[in-house]
């Protein structure tokens, strides 16, 4: 294992730990305080949101001041938000605006983690600092194979801390854990990757700028192929809104989970996208490459979506699942790869942002319209969120062919 790499990795593992073992309890957390499914879609929402925000900002200033500082205040933050969080339980069940009390101060500490969280962007600034092109994609697909290990662990954490004497505190304790060591990972074992001769110096801006992201994308000026790939992230990151915000209410009705059970389902999700990212992605991009990948991820993902309504045995749903769940893998590393290879070195902290920021931006929206429409439809709603991984792919596979003709 070549040693640069480790810090990448290991950063990887805490975030998602960090993120994962919240997964089998919010659904619940809501339930217990009496709100309804959109104040689920809200939670989501709100971390988003913020993060929709902070991303961009946070990369292009890891352009100016360095990876590490910027990941270290991100990180904090994280750590501040999880005590917030924890502070909400102790915290007496009276109704405030028509939303229970202890609900509102964890949406306070969701926005909190979301407006500081956008390390994510600077994590993938970091490998395409320290990777050369031909690593790439094989790097961000055992970042998305750590990932998957981190989906593995994360909930049957989540799950079996929130079953403990200790309920969600045991839950959101482990994560304030996992934090710590987020911190300590990031100055013990993270070098900084972006020498100064390499950092460019940009004129300050408020925050809130970062709210609108086409400016953003005129002022970093990336290639039209970037362009082109943020186009198709976009249509694909409404698909992953809408479904993250409603599968583990599908799931929780379809099969009667508790908070264990659905802790053991996101087990079971997470060693598909272990190993799906960290090996079968890697042999796939290598016998098709990068584009072709990409386009076979978003037909899977859209197959996938279709096959997940069309059956209630568990073992059949779960070889369903499994067809969406390769989609997603084999897209989610091509991205990643695809906008790195192409942006530009002084750049990639901004260009990663305003990647991220595309994610954000469809989690912050449409969590709630997605949770609502579930409500409404239940599982038909899976016949209309199909229908947005096909438009990526159309736009995707046509964009690609006349960007190869003008580029020959």
């Amino acid at each position: 294992m070549n040693r640069r790499f480790i810090p990448a990795y290991l950063l990887t593992l805490v975030n998602v730990l960090g993120f994962s073992i919240l997964m089998p309890i919010l659904p619940f957390l809501v339930e217990d305080y009496g709100a309804d499914e959109w104040v689920y879609g809200l939670m989501l929402t709100l971390y988003s949101a913020f993060q929709f925000i902070g991303a961009p900002y946070l990369g292009a200033k890891s352009d100016e001041l360095g990876r590490k500082p910027v990941l270290l205040i991100s990180q904090l933050g994280t750590l501040i938000s999880w005590f917030i969080f924890m502070l909400a339980l102790f915290l007496p069940d009276i109704p405030l605006w028509g939303i229970a009390l202890p609900l509102i101060v964890i949406g306070l500490s969701r926005s909190l983690d979301g407006l500081t969280g956008g390390n994510t962007s600077v994590a993938n600034a970091y490998v395409s600092d320290v990777t050369t092109r031909t690593e790439k994609s094989y790097i961000f697909g055992y970042l998305g194979g750590i990932s998957g290990i981190g989906m593995i662990v994360g909930p049957g954490i989540g799950g079996l801390a929130a079953s403990t004497s200790w309920g969600y505190k045991g839950t959101i304790a482990v994560a304030i854990v996992i934090s710590v060591i987020t911190l300590i990972t990031i100055v013990a074992y993270l070098k900084e990757s972006h020498p100064e001769s390499e950092r460019k110096k940009r004129k300050k801006e408020p925050i809130w700028k970062s709210l609108f992201i086409l400016s953003k994308i005129r002022e970093v000026d990336p290639k039209p192929i970037i362009k082109l790939l943020f186009l198709t992230k976009l249509f694909f990151a409404l698909m992953m809104a809408f479904y993250i915000s409603t599968i583990a209410l599908f799931v929780i009705d379809l099969f009667n989970f508790d908070q264990k059970e659905l802790g053991i389902f996101m087990v079971i999700v997470g060693i598909f996208l272990a190993f799906n990212q960290a090996f079968l992605s890697r042999i796939v991009i290598r016998k098709l490459g990068e584009f072709p990948t990409l386009i076979l991820g978003l037909l899977l993902c859209t197959i996938g979506l279709v096959c997940l309504t069309i059956t209630e045995n568990f073992w059949l749903y779960i070889s369903f699942y499994y067809i969406m769940n390769l989609g997603l893998s084999l897209t989610f590393p091509t991205f990643n790869a695809l906008i790195s290879a192409h942006a530009d070195p002084q750049k990639q902290g901004a260009v990663m942002g305003i990647s991220e920021s595309i994610n954000s931006f469809a989690r912050a929206i449409f969590p709630i319209l997605g949770a609502y429409l579930y409500g409404v439809m239940n599982y038909k709603v899976y016949y209309i969120i199909a229908f947005l991984p096909l438009i990526a792919l159309l736009i995707a596979f046509f964009g690609y062919q006349k960007f190869k003709t003008e580029t020959t």
